[in-house]
């Protein structure tokens, strides 16, 4: 039976998701990098396909829409409902740091957050770490390194917040350490943790807060070549 968020039939997902943010960069890759893709689900413009890699690998790829509500609802109900086994979400990000440039990558090892969603968790005034699992962590950065890609790991805010009242908060995250701001690996690491599944955020930096330049639209949509071919070839071993 499908989801209320989902029309595939169960099985109709390969047990690795590539995830974007974007429906139509979903549709771009499973054009683009997958063979023989089917278009398995397409609840509210959600786009979710299914294919091969060129290695004959079965994958899919399927939008989350933006923000931990979204990414939350759709993750949860890949992992319990149709028993994926690992999402990566291949997204773009701010750099925090004069260290990370425009386009680089940054495999988030760990995410923060300004959301409450872990609210919900009764954890007597405890933190909620959200790490990505560590196996899939370190497949992409073996396949980074040896395409000779510009990919560090590191820790990354997981906001709520696109434009922000406080124009400085950044400066207090960079100061801790936070490689980049985006608004989906928490939920995504905390919703794998709870379902005892695989999870990663690799993200392409789109802009910056300390230097100049940004990817237009179209490139956020169609020019993250890198990052995806680092996510399939992460993805093959678990396949």
């Amino acid at each position: 039976m499908p989801t209320p968020h989902n029309n595939a039939p169960v099985g109709a997902f390969a047990k690795v998701v590539l995830m974007p943010g974007d429906p139509m960069r979903a549709k771009w890759i499973a054009e683009t990098f997958l063979k023989d893709a089917v278009l398995v689900n397409t609840v509210r413009g959600i786009n979710g396909y299914t294919g091969y890699t060129k290695n004959g690998k079965r994958i899919s790829v399927m939008a989350s829409g933006m923000g931990q509500p979204s990414i939350g609802i759709y993750s949860r109900e890949l992992f319990n409902h149709y028993d994926v086994d690992a999402i990566i979400r291949i997204g773009t990000a701010g750099s925090y740091t004069g260290k990370v440039h425009l386009n680089d990558i940054v495999l988030a090892q760990g995410a923060c957050t300004d959301s409450n969603w872990p609210a919900q968790f009764d954890l007597h005034g405890g933190t909620l770490s959200a790490i990505a699992d560590y196996e899939l962590l370190s497949e992409a950065y073996r396949v980074a390194k040896e395409r000779g890609s510009r990919a560090i790991c590191g820790n990354v805010l997981s906001s709520d917040i696109f434009y922000n009242y406080d124009k400085e908060v950044w400066k207090r995250w960079a100061q801790l350490g936070i490689s980049c701001v985006e608004m989906e690996a928490y939920t995504l690491y905390i919703n794998a943790a709870l379902c005892g599944k695989r999870a990663l955020a690799i993200l392409t930096m789109s802009d910056s807060f300390v230097e100049d330049g940004i990817l237009t639209p179209e490139q956020r949509q169609t020019g993250l070549s890198e990052m995806i071919e680092i996510a399939i070839g992460a993805a093959e071993r678990f396949c």
